[in-house]
């Protein structure tokens, strides 16, 4: 069978549609709040010390990613499969552009933060139970959790409602006693004259750019269009509420940190919130915010490993040479896709870090993002005619102020962090690169 025809019976598949809105909305949530938001802070307080610009970059974060998320709605409506990225700006632009978008993701865009993650739990669940070595838990973790995803969808859409609400369940009794605690810091979140210049200075921008991976995850559902029902109503709903309650989430936190925690205490730390922990409840805090984020980051891997290997499924039924990750086992889930990105986590993992991978990875993330924000100006230009059961809401506001926001930091991490900016350039220019050698050994072989 060739390319075509393959293409072509994929698209006549009928998909098993088992998540509902509240699963969608887990999603987003649970791919959302992961390590971000409890190590961001250490590091924007180094360079910005108003209460009111600090709070500031989290709520202009979730303003993009609001943006974001209502583009990616009408999108996910008018072209509904999964694929995310991949499948947009191949329908919007040209295959290449999806494929270059979709080997990012297939690779390192849910690898690495998976890794991560995994990480991070190993470290944390040693600290607060003192128990096992942190590399050998992370693996450990991966597995299982991979496990769960090789079995049925509903047994996978179970586990990630019950993390989901434990994790958010947790971070709403660390913000009730943030809130409560009587010594609060010497710190006001109201503005002040200054603060107008530390909102458009390049140390904002950079800091943005941390925050955005904080919220990087607010397009997850539109990843698993062919397993949400009534996709054309729940994706969107899905992302705008489940990146809302996030965004609310995590202005309340990091008020909650500035108010507990002496900034001098955070500056350059990554465990903000073990610290913060410490001030709200007493010695045994870490050990408490610690088990707290221990359970949210296996929700956040849990999500990861759902939503990666359905971009490089997606991949695999257009590919004639990746077509053994289009397959899926018998319970309709991508088996072989699922095992690769383990096999890459595991890679990721034996490298024991993961901050320049992270780094790297969000200038190519922005610009796939950008490209297909874009997209909706783009595709109601040239395809009118297409239905659109979901309309950007109050169009063209949200995807002029996501690119702006994308671009000024672009340009601002671009000259801050330049190495690490261009390795990320060049992962997406090879991705666009090899589909034109694929597509060459296609024709060679037809």
């Amino acid at each position: 069978m060739n390319q075509s025809s393959e293409r072509a019976a994929s698209h006549l598949r009928s998909p098993r549609r088992t998540v509902g809105f509240f699963t969608a909305c887990g999603i987003v949530i649970a791919n959302i709040i992961g390590t971000g938001v409890f190590t961001s802070l250490g590091f924007q307080v180094a360079d910005i010390h108003s209460g009111f610009a600090l709070l500031m970059l989290w709520i202009v974060g979730g303003i993009a990613a609001l943006c974001g998320a209502l583009c990616y709605g009408e999108l996910s409506a008018a072209l509904p499969r999964s694929g995310g990225e991949y499948h947009f700006l191949s329908e919007i632009y040209h295959p290449a552009l999806g494929f270059m978008a979709g080997f990012i993701s297939a690779t390192v865009g849910f690898a690495a933060p998976i890794a991560l993650a995994a990480m991070a739990f190993g470290k944390y669940f040693h600290g607060v139970f003192n128990f096992g070595s942190p590399i050998l838990l992370s693996f450990v973790t991966v597995w299982i959790v991979a496990l769960f995803h090789f079995g049925n969808l509903r047994l996978g859409s179970a586990f990630q409602n019950v993390w989901t609400l434990v994790k958010l369940l947790l971070i709403a009794a660390l913000i009730g006693a943030g809130l409560l605690i009587e010594e609060k810091q010497p710190i006001t979140f109201l503005p002040h004259a200054a603060d107008t210049m530390a909102i458009f200075s390049g140390a904002f921008a950079v800091a943005l750019v941390y925050v955005m991976y904080s919220y990087s995850g607010w397009n997850a559902s539109s990843y698993i269009i062919g397993e949400v029902k009534n996709p054309e109503r729940n994706v969107p709903r899905s992302l705008l509420v489940g990146t809302t309650i996030v965004m609310a989430a995590y202005v309340l936190l990091n008020a909650v940190f500035l108010a507990t925690a002496p900034q001098d205490e955070m500056r350059g730390q990554l465990e903000v919130g073990l610290i913060a922990g410490k001030h709200i409840f007493g010695e045994n805090g870490g050990r408490i915010v610690g088990a707290v984020i221990c359970l949210g980051l296996i929700s956040a891997i849990s999500s990861m490993t759902w939503i990666g290997p359905r971009v490089t499924m997606s991949m695999g039924e257009d590919h004639w040479l990746l077509r053994f990750l289009g397959r899926k086992n018998a319970e309709g889930v991508p088996a072989n896709a699922v095992l690769v990105q383990l096999l890459i986590v595991n890679l990721l993992l034996l490298t024991r870090s993961f901050e320049l991978v992270v780094i790297y990875i969000q200038f190519a993330l922005l610009l796939c993002s950008l490209l297909t924000v874009i997209g909706v100006v783009v595709l109601r230009m040239a395809r009118p005619e297409i239905a659109r059961p979901y309309r950007v809401w109050l169009y063209p506001i949200p995807p002029i102020v996501f690119a702006a926001i994308t671009v000024w930091m672009m340009v601002y991490l671009l000259r801050s962090k330049t190495t690490e900016s261009i390795a990320g350039l060049g992962t997406a220019i090879a991705g666009f690169l090899l589909y034109f050698c694929a597509r060459r050994r296609v024709s060679a072989g037809q």
